[in-house]
């Protein structure tokens, strides 16, 4: 088991919450983003969204400086009391989202967690290292985007994982399904993406 140090940002590890995980480089962290973790906060009806800035992701170019990027999200996010920043994958030299679901999974075991993404990230799920592991091991909201509506049918993840993914309407229920279990919450668009700011 990986071991946590003490000033890790994490929830208590005897927490039995309704916890929505939601990584990315936010680079920068924009009113998108807090779309699509407040549509899961009141979809999934959750407790809690904690949000993991990533040091580096493989299938982008290299994110700006890690502590700009995370002091940005804290800045977003500070007028939600039930939104929470943590520095986990920094602290323990994480890459991939498999191994941070993994090591959520070891610290809060009675947990009921659900990974967040928008569904711009549905049509690359599938370069995600271990993506299919991942979706056995953790219930996932895909939280719609501009653009990417046809995402959710045509995808290789919407093919593959058609079998197990809830209704709408069913979205409450997620937190408390076993993997794999997915569910594609249409919402309001927030037409702000990350790389329209840094290139604008």
């Amino acid at each position: 088991m990986l071991h946590i140090r003490s000033d890790a940002l994490l929830p208590p590890s005897s927490t039995r919450a309704r916890i929505g995980m939601f990584g990315g480089s936010f680079d920068p962290p924009h009113s998108g983003h807090l779309h699509v973790a407040s549509t899961a906060m009141k979809r999934l009806q959750l407790d809690a969204v904690w949000w993991f800035p990533t040091p580096g992701n493989p299938l982008k170019e290299a994110p700006s400086d890690y502590e700009e990027r995370f002091a940005a999200v804290q800045v977003l996010t500070k007028r939600n009391r039930d939104f929470r920043v943590s520095n986990i994958e920094k602290q323990a030299g994480l890459r991939y989202t498999y191994d941070l679901v993994r090591l959520m999974r070891q610290h809060c075991p009675h947990a009921d967690l659900v990974w967040i993404m928008g569904g711009d990230s549905l049509m690359t799920f599938h370069y995600w290292k271990d993506w299919e592991k991942l979706a056995e091991s953790i219930p996932i909201a895909v939280i719609a985007r501009p653009g990417f509506e046809l995402a959710s049918r045509f995808s290789l993840f919407a093919k593959k994982m058609r079998r197990h993914r809830l209704a709408n309407n069913a979205a409450s229920i997620l937190p408390q399904q076993k993997a794999p279990a997915w569910v594609y919450v249409p919402a309001p668009l927030d037409p702000i993406s990350s790389t329209a700011l840094r290139t604008g």
